[in-house]
């Protein structure tokens, strides 16, 4: 390229006119870019952007999450150094809590009184791997950024308190030093990146009632919408429910189609008797 643009210069020499020594200039700058790269349609600026999230991060780089929730997530987990922000039903929580216990990560939950540990028991959660502190003070921001040092996700519940942007930084620049994940609830806190919301929208009950709202309980469904930074977001709605003897999050509408394609086979198989 250098050589294209010697002789682009010496040849510009005789070409009196400035406007035509500029055009030749473009025109030997676009020949030698095409050459340089001819198999690509991709500016070479913009190539490093061409990327899924999940090609950008290793398995290293995240922690998991239950299969049902990866969807809802841009890294299809919970990308180290980053904050989360959960809203709603608490299953969410235990869900992640017992998921990443269950796979040898360290947690910490502070300012969470309420939260039922027998729930992340029930979940296939390893509670010899999670640190409880249940009343972290007036100020449980401080204690999640000093345990943000050494642990893998941190869980802070506010208090209803709203972390200004100025502290919020500092915090979220210790996570990301620190390679762990912060979740804060009951609060508000500036620049997360990802919000999790969620609500309940229906009952389920087992054995089936006679009527509608009777019975024992046998699970709920969630509607579920995530949102974040450079994330287009998304919203499913799943089934907390028990299987084999294990509390799980299911999607529910591939739930919905197992069940239907289960109710086909076994009346294919009544026939055929």
């Amino acid at each position: 390229m250098r050589s294209d643009l010697e002789g682009a210069m010496r040849a510009m020499e005789t070409v009196p006119d400035k406007a035509a020594k500029l055009a030749m200039l473009r025109q030997t700058l676009a020949s030698a870019t095409t050459r340089a790269r001819p198999e690509s349609i991709v500016p070479q600026r913009q190539m490093s952007a061409v990327t899924t999230p999940q090609e950008k991060y290793s398995d290293r780089d995240r922690l998991a999450v239950p299969p049902a929730l990866e969807q809802l997530l841009p890294a299809q987990g919970l990308v180290r150094g980053t904050v989360v922000a959960l809203e709603g039903a608490r299953s969410l929580l235990l869900s992640l809590i017992a998921q990443v216990s269950a796979d040898g990560g360290h947690v910490a939950v502070i300012g969470q009184p309420q939260l039922c540990l027998l729930g992340v028991v029930e979940m296939g959660g390893d509670l010899s791997r999670i640190a409880v502190i249940p009343d972290p003070g007036p100020d449980p921001v401080e204690i999640a950024a000093v345990l943000l040092d050494g642990l893998d996700l941190v869980v802070a519940g506010l208090g209803g308190i709203s972390v200004p942007p100025s502290r919020s930084r500092v915090v979220m620049a210790r996570a990301r030093s620190k390679g762990a994940v912060l979740v804060v609830t009951d609060g508000t806190w500036s620049g997360a990146h990802v919000k999790l919301q969620s609500r309940v929208c229906d009952y389920r009950h087992q054995p089936v009632a006679r009527r509608r709202g009777y019975g024992r309980l046998g699970g709920v469904s969630l509607t579920v919408r995530s949102v974040g930074r450079g994330f287009a977001g998304a919203s499913t709605r799943l089934d907390v429910v028990d299987r084999g003897g294990r509390v799980q999050l299911l999607d529910a509408v591939a739930e919905q189609h197992d069940s239907i394609s289960a109710s086909q086979e076994s009346a294919t198989m009544k026939v055929a008797l």
